[in-house]
């Protein structure tokens, strides 16, 4: 019987409702900017915080992956 790693998960999705409450801004600027629904602006870019995108933020790539087959 195989379980799901329900600790990472948990701490991915707390980083990110973490990172959406504290700075909501950047996070869905990194989030659209990642899934190519923004422009290549250095404006932009100045949001968009790389950090955001560990391994470990297994949220994160869910949205951006989504994101990027819906649009």
């Amino acid at each position: 019987m195989v379980l799901m790693p329900v600790p990472l998960m948990f701490g991915s999705l707390v980083k990110l409702a973490k990172a959406l409450v504290c700075e909501p801004t950047s996070t869905l600027t990194t989030i659209l900017y990642y899934a190519n629904l923004l422009p290549r602006n250095l404006n932009l870019e100045r949001l968009v915080r790389t950090e955001y995108l560990h391994q470990e933020n297994y949220f994160f790539h869910v949205l951006i992956t989504m994101l990027k087959c819906v649009w």
